[in-house]
């Protein structure tokens, strides 16, 4: 029987303008929700809005049109997101539905009758912002502890949960159960609340003279229910008409609901004590995750740096960079910064170089030598290497994965993928299949170093498929595989080595990732270069002793600019023996480079390589082509190698 996986997103307050923050807690479901379809659970994933409340009814009397029109106008916002996004959810739930707003009635209506509401006076300091009752000690010089907006003190008639007579069955259930809430700063910050104070009862109505904009409660039609009441009921609201074969109520207790670090206390102590009041489980597990800054600084519309995830996916022509780069850059549970450069950093390092370069690679090689099909590998010809990637590969599918999803570890997960993408780029720079592929008698370990290439992809779209599905479809359909691919779950093969067919014929395409520029004001571009007279594109080193007349002075030494360059692309120049042109990336700027390296290095083989060069040399013309820089390489008379970086430093740093 197939494990159900039921995963939540907060509902979205639909006056809200969708941020970072919002496209985060949703991608990261997204993920989740991906790789349990994968595994062979029976998955439904669920997000929304939350129409309800006092700030709906107002926006909309300011704009002189009813609340529901006003909802129906904003909500396309977040669905167009989504979209744009590649969210999977299964469903969308809105607290305008009908079908919603007759559950909740009658979960109102339940606890009514098992007089565990009641009505009573209350005098207290109310927030319109954040549409909660705070009690004096918690205000601070008259605004909201939350929010820090004023706050009115409002005396009225309502009706109250009998919250506080769960605070001890609430702690009982949290200390009994490790996983309730995570992470553990957040559970030993929920258990602090509760043991530090005594648990209050809840008010659950607002009057409508104050508020019309809410569902009615059924035992008095003069209030509606508290906006909050009325959000949570959508985790099991939903499961009655939403859940496509009319069995939704096999999905709770919901597995994980994820929520920002903001709303901790409304789901874990409003929501487990109104599940307890309904005699109905827990959900098994509440994270609640961190807040971005940008560039250090908190979001906020005043400060006019909120990250408008819109505008990133339309800047980048992409949506799965932005999705790789959330679920990366930060542990999941703590804060993170957001920032241009992290983001550009990230997919010109790790996307574009690394899983972009090693399936450029190994396309050309077998587009170039085995007429564009995978070709057969030769267990004769395999060496500790192949073993080494094989084993690699296959602990990544079958141990590191599934452990930190379990765990939520989405940037060790990410951070697992990018190891067998370095070792799988080791392994090419290592075996050196463009020098196999020159003699017919390494035909057997040429083919096979292609097949362990090509593999090692098919295995890394599998594991990259939740983060960034279209990428992996992408990279699948390139190796010919897509139709092999993945609405159903991974069957027992997809998980072994071999999976990949020989003979099948590639599809190469466009590269998955090609690298961004980001182009700080007053940065030189290739048309714009610094330099000085080049009489050759290659510096080589010599043995032979200085003399006192060839000895230069420090001051001379500092005129000449070392920097590193990561190769982009690299090809022979025709009718050269010796020249290969090189495109190199400074950070800052990308040049061409005409290089006497050709008898050394096949273009294949440099592609990826951090090397060292002479960066402020007057560009010079080699056979008709224009070098803007010079490559350092070791030899006397012969190339004998190149100066390369061994750290992964970022392109265009200076060499001292």
């Amino acid at each position: 029987m197939r494990k159900t996986f039921y995963i939540t997103t907060p509902i979205y307050y639909v006056n809200d303008v969708p941020h970072i923050g919002h496209a985060y807690t949703t991608v990261a479901a997204d993920v989740l929700a991906r790789y349990r379809r994968l595994r062979g659970d029976d998955v439904f994933f669920l997000t929304g809005l939350d129409e309800h409340g006092q700030k709906v009814q107002q926006a909309a009397a300011k704009a002189g049109i009813d609340p529901q029109t006003h909802c129906d106008r904003l909500a396309p916002q977040f669905k167009n997101l989504w979209q744009r996004l590649n969210i999977s959810h299964d469903a969308f739930i809105r607290t305008t539905d009908a079908a919603h707003k007759t559950i909740v009635q009658r979960y109102l209506q339940q606890l009514y009758d098992k007089q565990l509401i009641y009505k009573a006076d209350y005098t207290g300091w109310y927030c319109t912002f954040d549409e909660r009752f705070w009690t004096e000690k918690d205000v601070v010089q008259g605004q909201c502890p939350d929010c820090k907006r004023p706050i009115e003190q409002i005396s009225e008639s309502n009706y109250f949960f009998k919250m506080g007579q769960y605070q001890d069955c609430l702690i009982a259930h949290i200390n009994a159960h490790e996983n309730f809430i995570r992470p553990e700063s957040r559970r030993n910050e929920v258990l602090g609340f509760l043991q530090a104070q005594k648990l209050g009862d809840l008010s659950i109505s607002r009057p409508k003279s104050r508020l019309s904009w809410g569902i009615e409660l059924p035992f008095d039609t003069d209030y509606v229910t508290y906006v909050w009441f009325d959000a949570l009921v959508n985790y099991i609201s939903a499961l009655e008409y939403l859940v496509k074969d009319g069995n939704g109520s096999r999905f709770w207790p919901a597995t994980i609901h994820l929520i920002g670090k903001d709303i901790l206390t409304t789901h874990a102590v409003y929501w487990s004590t109104m599940l307890m009041a309904l005699e109905l489980p827990l959900p098994q597990t509440i994270f609640a995750h961190g807040w971005w800054t940008v560039n250090g600084e908190k979001m906020s519309k005043s400060r006019g740096n909120v990250v408008d995830p819109n505008q990133i996916i339309s800047e980048l022509k992409d949506h799965d960079p932005f999705r790789y780069f959330l679920l990366r850059e930060v542990p999941f549970g703590q804060d993170g910064d957001f920032s241009h450069d992290a983001l550009i950093g990230r997919i010109n390092s790790e996307l574009a170089n690394g899983i972009g370069n090693l399936l450029s690679r190994t396309l050309t090689l077998i587009e170039r030598n085995t007429s564009n099909l995978i070709p057969t590998p030769s267990a004769s010809a395999e060496t500790e290497l192949e073993a080494e990637l094989r084993q690699a590969c296959l602990e990544l599918l079958n141990k590191q994965l599934p452990e930190t999803m379990e765990r939520l570890e989405f940037n060790r997960a990410l951070e697992a993928i990018w190891r067998v993408i370095q070792l799988a780029n080791q392994y090419v720079d290592k075996t050196a299949p463009w020098n196999l592929a020159k003699n017919p008698k390494d035909t057997p370990k040429f083919h096979t170093v292609l097949y362990h290439m090509a593999e090692t992809l098919r295995i890394l779209a599998l594991g990259l498929y939740p983060f960034v599905p279209d990428t992996a479809k992408g990279l699948l359909t390139q190796l010919g595989m897509l139709e092999l691919f993945y609405t159903n779950p991974f069957s027992p093969s997809d998980l072994n080595w071999g999976r990949l067919d020989s003979g099948i014929p590639i599809r190469k395409g466009r590269h998955l990732f090609p690298r961004i520029e980001s182009k700080p004001q007053g940065a030189k571009t290739v048309s714009e270069p610094t330099a000085s007279p080049q009489p050759t594109s290659t510096v080589t080193a010599t043995t032979a002793a200085a003399t006192p007349e060839s000895q230069i002075t420090i001051d001379e030494f500092q005129k000449i600019q070392l920097k590193t360059a990561l190769v982009l692309s690299a090809e022979r120049v025709p009718k050269s023996e010796k020249l290969l042109k090189l495109q190199v990336d400074l950070g800052s700027e990308q040049r061409q480079i005409v290089a006497g390296i050709g008898k050394k290095y096949e273009p294949e083989q440099l592609i990826g390589k951090r090397i060292v060069i002479v960066a402020n040399l007057k560009p010079a013309k080699l056979m008709g082509i224009e070098s803007q820089g010079m490559v350092l390489a070791a030899g006397d008379k012969d190339v004998g190698g190149l100066m390369t970086v061994v750290e992964d430093v970022p392109a265009g740093t200076k060499v001292k």
